[in-house]
Formats: structure tokens, sequence, C-alpha cells
């Protein structure tokens, strides 16, 4: 199961952040371009960060921070289809940033290309002020990656995970084994350390992945949607644990497809479409530019679908697609006070709906 990174050449030793970060993402990426529970108590885990430093409630990007991440016109094409296309982007230390945009927009792409596991096909990146194309190595001792789905070793139990990812990056036997133990508790899964990862929730697991992601305490962590498949108590409380780890000075840069959660944690929030930067600002200046917040709905007939448009036309700020597989729709509002607007205009039209789907996150479009 574990490797060095592909293209190693024979006999030279691999460089240790380069095989984890290989290791723990390889079944994710392997296969090319892809977009695609826990208690009330949360971990503290600044506690794990070194001596980095904590942020002033309320600091704004500026020039009193160094530059964490920098690209200029980066871009990745896959023949004729351009993945991501000239990118400028900026994020300054300590800084958390929102990639927000749909599946398919590019997120996931940038993401490998900064964080070495992609080559770009044009422009320039540096992460850490390192040229991720001349230095990749040196790049990967600075930074964490989780990707969308929980990279952990399902035979293993979430102690060994640690341990192992501890000993990948360098560490000591004694070394790996207390930074474990420290993440563990932090990341709280003390309880749950010498069990099987088949016992753990969805919850449970995404959050041990974070920790393995921390367990060489980056300065930088890509996040590429770490609440996907989450129930909402579970995303809640991955979303404090991203908090607590801003708090404690590392840079961030999180891809989702929510505003509301890059409402909840980003700074700055960068919209990516089909590849390019569409809009950049804080989240409450982007929400009054798109035009508000997106409900999506589920009918639960599909044939449905033609009332439920003719009834949500009042109501919404921008024309009303046709329903999605499964009878989703996804309608354009001013902002979340429209919600019950839209499900007394659905009942009046007879259209059967499912009320749980009026509940979940308000997403972009």
């Amino acid at each position: 199961m574990i490797h060095p990174h592909r293209g190693q050449a024979a006999g030279v030793t691999p460089d240790p952040g380069s095989a984890f970060l290989r290791t723990h993402q390889d079944r994710e990426y392997e296969h090319g371009p892809s977009e695609n529970g826990s208690s009330a108590t949360v971990g503290h885990v600044s506690a794990v960060l070194g001596d980095r430093g904590t942020r002033a409630p309320g600091h704004r990007p500026g020039s009193a921070r160094g530059v964490a991440v920098r690209t200029a016109g980066l871009g990745r094409a896959y023949g004729t289809l351009q993945a991501v296309a000239g990118v400028d982007l900026q994020i300054d230390a300590g800084e958390i940033v929102g990639l927000l945009g749909p599946n398919g927009s590019g997120k996931t792409t940038l993401i490998r290309m900064l964080s070495t596991l992609l080559r770009p096909t044009s422009g320039r990146a540096w992460v850490a002020g390192i040229d991720v194309q001349a230095d990749p190595g040196r790049v990967r001792r600075h930074i964490g990656l989780t990707g969308q789905y929980a990279a952990v070793d399902p035979f293993l139990t979430g102690r060994e995970n640690l341990r192992m990812v501890g000993r990948l990056l360098g560490m000591s036997r004694s070394d790996a084994r207390a930074r474990a133990a420290l993440l563990l508790e932090s990341f709280d899964l003390v309880d749950a350390a010498d069990r099987a990862l088949s016992t753990y929730s969805g919850g449970m697991q995404r959050r041990l992945d974070l920790a393995l992601s921390l367990t060489g305490d980056p300065a930088i962590v890509f996040l590429d949607e770490p609440t996907t498949g989450l129930d909402p108590r579970s995303r809640f409380a991955m979303w404090q644990l991203v908090e607590d780890l801003v708090g404690g000075g590392t840079t961030v840069l999180l891809s989702t497809q929510y505003l509301d959660e890059a409402d909840r944690l980003a700074e700055r929030v960068v919209i990516l479409d089909q590849g390019r930067m569409e809009a950049e600002g804080t989240p409450g200046s982007l929400r009054s530019r798109i035009g508000g917040d997106v409900v999506e709905v589920t009918l639960r007939d599909a044939g449905d679908g033609p009332a439920a448009l003719l009834a949500l036309r009042a109501v919404a700020t921008s024309p009303v697609d046709l329903p999605m597989a499964g009878g989703r729709l996804r309608i354009a509002v001013r902002d979340a006070e429209a919600l019950p607007d839209v499900v007394r205009r659905l009942d009046g039209a007879g259209c059967r709906e499912d009320l749980a789907g009026h509940l979940a996150q308000l997403a972009l479009i």
C-alpha cells in the first residue's frame, strides 16, 4: 500500500513529504481529474500547530502578512479541454480563502497543481515562496492536503494511520507516537484510536483525514471540499476544526460548492467557473453581486417539474432551470428568507417535495 512518488528514479531516496503526499491521495487522484459524526466536543487544533502564533480577531488580508500562495496565469489543459485557465491568485500567510464553484469548475485541478500532484501546462505558481514546478519536494515540506474523500487506510486503526504517516515524514518512532497521541486528543478521537477504521463514522474518518494532513505541522493546508458527504452535525464540527486551525496561524485554501460554508469560514472568496476566476471578494460582497442565494429542493415526483417551474418564477431572481436527475431543482433567490415562500408556492401548485431538500445547504449554481 505504501509506495514512493511515481516516477522516482531507481536508487534515489524518496523525499518523505513526497511519499506521504502521494500515498495519502493516490486512491483519489490516480484516475485523472475529478470535481466532484462528531460529538459536541471539538479538540483544540491550535495545540498541534507549533508556535506560528494566532491572528488578531478581525484581522483582514494586508501587506503586513507575507504571501503564502501566488499564481500567475496558472492553467492546465487536457488535450482540447482547458480545465483551469489563466488563474491569478494571491493568498496571504494566515489567511483562509474559499474557492467556490460547481462541479467541473476546476477547483480540484487547481488544488492538485498547487499541491504538486499535477504539473501546470501554462503559467506559474509559488507556494511558501517556492516554485511548485522547479522544486516540488521543498513545497511538500510546507503543505498538508485533505481531498474530497477520506484517504485513510481501512485496515489500520486511527493511531496506526497517524504513526504510519509520521514515519513516512521521517519522524522517529517515539516522535511519531507522540505526534499521533497529540492529534488524536486534539481531534477528539482518543476513544476510537485503537479501533479499526471500518467502525468509524464518516465524520470521524474526515477528522482523522484532516489530522493526517497536519502530522507534519504544515504552514499551508489545502482542503478540497472537506465536508463532502457529511451530515449537518459532522459538517458543523468540521467547520469548528477549520476555524481552530486558522486561528492557530495556518494558511488555508478551502474549496467548496456551498456559499454558506464559504461565508462561515473564509475571509475572501474566489469564484471559479469553467476553469476561470469569475469574481473575488468577501462573501458578503459576492453574495450581493451574484444575486443572493440558491435553494435546492427535491421533487418527489419528477413529473411535477413543469408545475414547479411555473410556480417559482415569481420568487426566483434568475430563470429556473429544468429539474436535474433525481428531481432536484435549484432556484436562485434574493436571500435565505425566501425559503418559506418557495415552500408555499410549491405546495400551492400541488407539487410534492422532499422537505429535507429545503433544508439543504445553500449552494452556488
